[in-house]
């Protein structure tokens, strides 16, 4: 049983990496500005926040942990468990929900509740989808501060590493732990695909337009990094530093072999919101270490 709960939660994680966003809008209850908003998506709870607007959230999805303010909002499911009753005693006047939450979508249009649909794609959906949140709430300067924000600290980013060797680098979202079984690694879509970009990395499975990549280990020695990166997110942040010993099977890896195997740990990895910022540092930093 635990090791099947464990199987559901890793899952559901990585299908939160694998899902950048694009809005979309349901012209129920007229056109007036919503405050009490359900957010399914850690990305946009953490958005909301950083536009000043937290205090209009009344109902969060499963994963949401930043800021510490989400710990006094009552938790409603997630991608793959949403409870709509729950959602709907909360009286919300916008709920954000996933694309692909299509059932909990045809609920809520029956109960006359708009909604704002959310779907994962690349670093520039992180800034246009906090413009489209902010002019949908009424705060579009308030949003628009932000994203110019983080626009400008990823450039920052970018110019600090440019014209630097840009080393051959996996970047791996999970694995098994205590060994190198069904490792997932980013392909060349995404907005984590796009960070490695702005970090200096060339993406060992850059041509392949997927956001992520299972990677058996015939593939990672045909590819031969020079870097290796393993993200370590939610439940499985505190994983045991001796499981990068299992790495030293791959002995003619030049990542390997010159020993540059980090791990980079927490969820502004895998949440595409305003942290963004940080994450890309973390990266570069690993990449190009000084």
């Amino acid at each position: 049983m635990a090791a099947t709960a464990a199987t559901v939660t890793r899952a559901a994680l990585i299908a939160l990496v694998i899902l950048c966003a694009i809005p979309a809008r349901v012209p129920t209850r007229g056109q007036e500005h919503p405050h009490r908003v359900v957010s399914l998506v850690p990305a946009t709870t953490e958005m909301f926040f950083a536009m000043g607007a937290g205090d209009r959230l009344v109902g969060l999805g499963s994963y949401d942990r930043f800021p510490p303010e989400v710990a006094t909002i009552p938790r409603v499911g997630g991608l793959l468990d949403p409870n709509t009753e729950r959602i709907i005693e909360l009286r919300p006047d916008l709920v954000i929900l996933y694309e692909t939450q299509e059932e909990l979508k045809r609920q809520l249009e029956r109960a006359n509740i708009a909604y704002y649909r959310y779907e994962h794609r690349a670093l520039a959906d992180i800034t246009s989808t906090i413009r489209a949140l902010g002019e949908r709430i009424g705060t579009p300067q308030r949003a628009n501060d932000v994203a110019v924000a983080i626009e400008r600290d990823i450039e920052a980013v970018r110019r600090s590493v440019a014209g630097l060797d840009r080393p051959s680098t996996l970047l791996v979202f999970s694995r098994d732990p205590g060994s190198l079984r069904n490792i997932t690694a980013s392909g060349g879509y995404g907005f984590l695909a796009d960070l490695m970009d702005v970090a200096g990395a060339s993406n060992v499975f850059g041509e392949i337009q997927q956001q992520s990549v299972q990677a058996g280990t015939e593939m990672i020695l045909a590819r031969r990094p020079d870097v290796i990166i393993e993200l370590r997110y939610g439940a499985s942040a505190g994983g045991r530093s001796d499981d990068l010993e299992k790495w030293k099977t791959l002995a003619s890896v030049p990542a390997v072999r010159s020993g540059r195997i980090y791990v980079l740990t927490g969820d502004q990895f895998v949440v595409p919101g305003p942290r963004i910022v940080l994450a890309a540092r973390q990266l570069a930093h690993a990449i190009h270490p000084r």
